[in-house]
């Protein structure tokens, strides 16, 4: 369970700078076209290191905006529908304009956004906005935010009056007026107000429209969105008298982020003269008036598909292309309907997926004989990376072994144990999906029933995905009914899938840090050290650091404190650093206690500590420093994540060095090879207070019958049972101990106790010293 828990950490960006070109240069491209992006630029063959300019406080005198301002870059509107009209086709004509700085003027700050996609002014492609109704949004309005909803990036839900009772996740925005053309004039304000500036796209439909999201997202992403542009199916206005056409609300329509823009300052005065019964056809006409632009359905070689669904229509029965190939469904009647059009499209899209999959694969078989080393190049399965090579023995990738009922490769280390749980159900589908493969491929000469697994073999690879070697013993049945007991091996691959980093919420490396440093009697001698390094890694270099000193006495020295104090040498050391760093003050507790619990002595802490405090838990022989105090502070997230390091720590010298001493001018990189990562040890923790206290609230009830689970438990045990915040367990390389041998206090758990007695062993040196340790011994017993 402990190796079990634990998550990935997300990828966090800094603060990112625009690449200038040289110090007395910079680059103005000066267009003749703006209909185009300035990126078009680097396919003409023009090296530009400069992405976006950053701005400054107030106006700036420079020469390259000038010039821009001179050039074709902001062209009026005249000029602009000129190029509509087919003028202005030539190519771009970038050049160089030398900049000089001039040493007169003031300097100005640069101001810097907080995240990279909002200086280069990235913005997400598609949102998607669904008109709905006090009716209909406990229904086909929650029939649409399961079946397509997840698959955009953001989905709203617009309505005039809202429901008593508002349905779990969705994102509901009601306006206050149920009248179509008004919900509709509100919805398109409140897009370009709120999110005008962030997505390239506008997706509109109704509760009553299937969307297939994926085809719609792919739609947007082909089509500029530079250009106003108003897609979907276009209709005929009652009449049909001109030639504009809008797009009808029910199959959906994209409106792009500058038709938006353009169409906002004309809201008010739509809203006033134009008169209309359905709201489709006022935002038509409000586009077609006021822009001069109609419905499409083809733009740029890209057509808006989609399908009218005919009443008592079956969803399964339906194998018509325009059906197949649609991105949008309408009419649909009822929630029940909405799912089955969801079902079928799915399998529309898996079919053609191991189509695309399968052809992909002939393509790749076939060019294979190109390569130098032809067919036998050729990995299985193909398009798959192959299996990974291990340059030493130490990077081989054990297989284990198991049955259908054990596995011979456990947690805890036992030789054998009961397959349960996940395992089991991942054993239980291979081998339907092997029986299978099986008769898909020899039907209908032969069909195989599975008898029994004989050997099963598993692994891991971190390039590949779970590979699986089965040796199973089948029932061969012929067509003429003769059957036979064979064995046969299959190897399967279950490949990893699309890896996606994990969001995760802003942190900063500013957090205040409070250490943690328990102490008992037997460890006051390695205080002195750690003092030294806590001295030099924070003090020193001023980092928002402070520490405080927990004294666990027994009931043996608490009662004669007064007459002498064990722990008076170290408060004497904890008295000159305060001596000599006047405004820093390291605070002490003092607990007495028989079994120093981790829990018992985090719920002391925890109430003398504010909410929001950042906790590091130490140990005495832990190295603090400015490295592994930043990952203290971006691992642990408050009501999201829990970090415990792994520490690096140091063999026995007696060991390692038994002839000779290990040189002192010996760097931390030097160092990590004489050591190992203590797996067994979870004594060291960051994580914050708000969520210790969440977890050992629900810890409470079980307290109640058993008052000995906090001397069983620590404080990685009450993370991993009763929270449900990410437990992130990993390697810190900055986080080193020197060699000591730990005392186990029998009085712990046996699982605790059982850890640490496996810490000792293992840090005693590497296999390779410790048999050179033991051949010396037997060499000197033998003379």
């Amino acid at each position: 369970m402990r190796n079990a828990v634990s998550t990935l950490p997300a990828i966090k960006y800094g603060t990112f700078t625009p690449v200038l070109t040289d110090v007395d240069r910079r680059v103005c491209v000066e267009k003749q076209r703006p209909a185009l992006p300035l990126l078009l630029g680097l396919s003409l063959g023009c090296s530009l290191s400069l992405l976006m300019v950053s701005w400054t406080q107030g106006d700036t005198d420079d020469p390259c905006r000038d010039d821009l301002n001179k050039g074709s870059l902001f062209l009026g509107r005249d000029v602009q529908r000129d190029q509509r009209n087919g003028a202005g086709e030539e190519d771009f004509q970038p050049r160089i304009i030398p900049y000089h700085k001039d040493p007169n003027k003031p300097y100005r700050k640069v101001l810097r956004t907080r995240y990279i996609h909002t200086e280069l002014g990235i913005r997400e492609r598609l949102l998607v906005g669904v008109l709905t109704s006090r009716a209909t949004l406990n229904t086909l309005a929650v029939a649409v935010n399961r079946t397509v909803a997840h698959r955009f990036h953001r989905t709203f839900f617009f309505t005039g009056l809202r429901s008593p009772k508002v349905p779990h996740g969705m994102t509901v925005i009601a306006h206050g007026d149920d009248r179509p053309v008004w919900l509709m004039y509100e919805t398109v304000r409140h897009l370009h107000q709120h999110h005008g500036s962030d997505y390239d796209w506008f997706l509109l439909a109704q509760d009553d429209t299937y969307m297939q999201a994926d085809r719609l997202s792919e739609l947007v992403g082909h089509l500029s969105s530079g250009q106003d542009l108003y897609m979907g199916r276009a209709e005929e206005f009652i009449g049909g008298e001109e030639k504009a056409r809008y797009c009808h609300g029910g199959y959906g329509y994209l409106l792009s982020r500058s038709l938006l823009a353009r169409l906002q300052p004309h809201l008010d005065t739509c809203r006033n003269d134009i008169l209309s019964v359905r709201p489709d056809e006022w935002l038509g006409r409000c586009i077609i008036d006021y822009l001069g632009l109609s419905c499409v359905e083809m733009h740029q070689g890209m057509t808006y598909r989609y399908f009218e669904l005919q009443k008592n229509a079956d969803p399964e029965r339906e194998e018509s292309a325009e059906f197949k190939n649609a991105f949008t469904v309408h009419p649909v009647s009822d929630p029940n309907l909405m799912y089955r059009l969801h079902k079928r499209f799915s399998h529309i899209e898996l079919e053609r997926t191991y189509q695309q999959i399968q052809e992909l694969q002939m393509q790749m078989s076939n060019l294979s004989d190109l390569t130098p080393e032809g067919k036998a190049g050729v990995t299985w399965p193909i398009g798959i990376n192959p299996p990974f090579k291990p340059k030493t023995r130490f990077e081989v990738i054990n297989w284990d072994y198991f049955t259908e009922e054990h596995i011979y490769t456990c947690i805890d280390g036992s030789p054998k144990c009961e397959m349960r749980g996940a395992d089991r159900a991942d054993v239980g589908a291979i081998l339907e999906i092997a029986v299978e493969g099986l008769n898909e491929r020899y039907q209908p000469q032969l069909r195989f029933r599975k008898r029994r697994l004989l050997n099963g073999y598993r692994r891991f690879d971190p390039t590949r995905g779970m590979e699986y070697i089965l040796d199973l013993a089948l029932e061969a049945i012929s067509q003429k009914g003769h059957s036979q007991v064979i064995a046969k091996r299959v190897n399967l691959l279950r490949p990893l899938s699309a890896v996606e980093i994990i969001p995760m919420p802003y942190v900063t490396e500013a957090t205040r840090v409070q250490v943690i440093l328990p102490i008992t009697a037997q460890d006051q001698d390695f205080v002195g050290n750690f003092l030294d390094m806590y001295v030099m890694n924070t003090l020193d270099t001023h980092d928002n650091v402070l520490l405080t000193f927990l004294f666990i006495y027994d009931p043996f020295d608490a009662q004669r404190v007064s007459q002498m104090d064990v722990f008076a040498g170290v408060k004497s050391m904890i008295g000159e650093v305060e001596k000599r760093y006047g405004d820093v003050k390291i605070p002490w507790i003092s607990v007495k206690t028989e079994v120093p619990s981790q829990v018992k002595l985090m719920d002391i802490i925890s109430k003398k500590h504010p909410v929001d405090t950042l906790f590091f838990l130490a140990s005495v022989w832990t190295e603090v420093n400015s490295d592994f105090l930043n990952r203290c502070r971006m691992n642990a997230i408050s009501n999201w994540q829990v970090f415990f390091p792994i520490h690096f720590q140091e063999y026995n010298p007696a060991v390692m060095y038994r002839d000779q001493q290990p040189s002192a001018s010996s760097s931390t990189s030097e160092s990590l090879r004489d050591g190992h990562f203590d797996r067994h040890v979870f004594d060291e923790a960051c994580l914050y207070n708000a969520d210790y206290m969440s977890a050992r609230t629900k810890m409470a009830a079980d307290i109640l019958d058993n008052e000995e689970l906090l001397e069983s438990m620590d404080v990685y045990d009450i993370f991993v049972r009763y929270s449900g915040l990410h437990v992130f367990r990993a390697v810190e390389p900055a986080l080193i101990q020197k060699y000591v041998r730990r005392a186990c206090n029998p009085r712990f758990s046996e699982d605790v106790y059982h850890r640490c007695v496996l810490s000792n062993l293992e840090s005693l040196g590497s296999r390779s010293h410790l048999a050179m340790a033991l051949f010396e011994q037997d060499q000197a017993n033998s003379t």
